[in-house]
């Protein structure tokens, strides 16, 4: 066999790899933990997203950034790199490493939200005291100088790729990955963070840097801690690709060497649970919507920038359709990695996170979607459900669905009339809690119940007046026959 064919094999096996989630057996979704700092991570690694099955959170970027301090400390100046050194508003080097070992060590992986498609477009110091001149390309903490970045243009025209992937983000100082000293730049500070425990990364602007360098760098980090990890683990990947069909760059381009958020997956789901499609269409949801393939995407309904995008998505502000599309996502089994999202309460689109003390707690500030319980009990739907296909499709022909998933769980939903009928399931016989209206205690159901009888058959009742117009029931929260 020639050289060239097995490079190419071997390549293609390395770009397989690196789209695996890394997470632990039984486990299916990761959550953006937007703007949470390390310790308190730590905790609710622990105390509840461990415990509630969550597979994986993003976290935010964990390298030094310039300190945006004439704005108020807006979200976005994490997305301006002053250095890879580990030191944020989020806590040092050795919060982040306490954070990533409990983590894990609570079944919970961790996956970074990196920047390297360019550094800080403000000068001044950093979080970590370091300081750039962004004027003269001057990033001495890693360092940085003018030979490292593309010549200066700005991102005026889409349709032209070179325009894209060459010139300045919003004024942002555009590295130049084609060149070996940026690449190992970029290669140790993700080695860095894969030494600490990390189980892959989401690449912001990746649509800003060209495949192959992208694909160079990717396969030259090194692989997982085997402290944590298989031996041999590679990086997941998950790609910001944004690709809405109406530019040649394509999300394509990009999943032979990782995967890609697809940002097509949360404008449709929005349109329908906003009304503007029918619920009765999602029979054939997938790649016929415009989709990615389920093995090279990671979706979600909402992130960080889309919330903040004049209502093109679904957020908490629209709190049931908001829940009904994140709760349709975890139960379909269209993609294999859904990604959830939590955040905090804004007004101003450039407004930074409130502080940290009391995380959680009613008037804190933070929206924390991720502990709604018709969120968080919808991930233990999906992790109880995994490997299952759709079966036992029902609509009322308009806006009323339901579908099972194989013998382990089954759903309906109702954005308009009530739903009154007696439906097939593949579900064993007997009791279950309906885990949107409540949680299994001491035996009972604190919402809800749904009595499956011998045949499969069950008589759901669901109300588009209820509060999120939703109904669940999963092998998992089965309540047992009292002697």
């Amino acid at each position: 066999m020639k050289l060239g064919v097995v490079q190419l094999i071997l390549g293609l096996a390395v770009g397989f790899t690196q789209k695996n989630s890394n997470f632990q057996p039984g486990r299916n979704s990761i959550v953006q933990m937007f703007e949470w700092n390390w310790g308190n991570l730590a905790k609710e690694c622990e105390t509840f997203l461990g415990p509630k099955g969550f597979a994986g959170i993003q976290i935010s970027p964990p390298n030094e950034n310039v300190v945006v301090g004439d704005e108020g400390r807006p979200w976005w100046e994490r997305y301006q790199p002053l250095s890879y050194q580990l030191t944020t508003r989020s806590g040092d080097e050795g919060a982040l490493a306490d954070m990533i070992k409990r983590c894990n060590n609570a079944g919970v992986r961790v996956y970074a939200d990196v920047v390297f498609n360019h550094m800080a477009a403000k000068g001044g110091s950093g979080t970590g005291g370091n300081n750039c001149d962004p004027s003269k390309k001057s990033y001495p903490a890693v360092p940085y100088g003018p030979d490292d970045f593309h010549p200066d243009c700005m991102i005026n025209n889409y349709q032209d790729v070179n325009n894209v992937r060459n010139c300045q983000l919003v004024g942002l100082p555009d590295l130049d990955q084609s060149k070996q000293y940026v690449r190992d730049k970029i290669v140790g500070y993700l080695n860095h963070l894969v030494d600490l425990g990390i189980a892959g990364f989401r690449v912001d602007a990746a649509k800003h840097m060209w495949p192959a360098d992208l694909s160079a760098i990717y396969g030259s980090v090194k692989n997982l801690n085997s402290a944590y990890f298989p031996g041999g683990s590679r990086p997941l990947f998950y790609q910001e690709v944004i690709d809405y069909g109406t530019e040649p760059i394509k999300k394509g381009e990009y999943t032979g060497f990782g995967r890609v958020l697809d940002f097509v997956h949360g404008g449709q789901l929005t349109n329908v649970f906003r009304g503007q499609n029918q619920l009765k269409n999602l029979q054939s949801w997938g790649t016929s919507w415009g989709l990615a393939s389920g093995s090279d995407t990671v979706v979600f309904i909402d992130n960080h920038d889309t919330q903040r995008d004049n209502g093109r998505v679904l957020t908490y502000k629209e709190a049931k359709q908001y829940k009904m599309a994140n709760a349709f996502m975890l139960a379909h089994p269209y993609a294999e990695i859904p990604k959830l999202f939590s955040g905090y309460y804004f007004n101003d689109n450039k407004q930074g996170p409130p502080g940290q003390d009391n995380i959680c707690a009613e008037g804190s500030g933070w929206v924390c979607e991720h502990r709604w319980r018709q969120i968080a009990n919808m991930v233990g739907f999906r992790n109880a459900v995994s490997g299952t296909d759709m079966t036992n499709w029902w609509t009322d022909g308009y806006q009323q669905i339901a579908f099972g998933r194989g013998n382990k769980g089954f759903v309906a939903f109702s954005l308009s009339g009530d739903i009154k009928a007696d439906l097939q399931t593949s579900l064993p016989p007997g009791t279950y809690c309906d885990v949107i209206t409540g949680d299994i205690s001491n035996n009972s159901c604190t919402g809800k119940t749904v009595t499956v009888r011998g045949d499969g058959k069950a008589t759901i009742h669901l109300s588009s007046g209820e509060p999120d117009g939703i109904l669940a029931i999963h092998v998992s929260a089965k309540l047992t026959s009292k002697l």
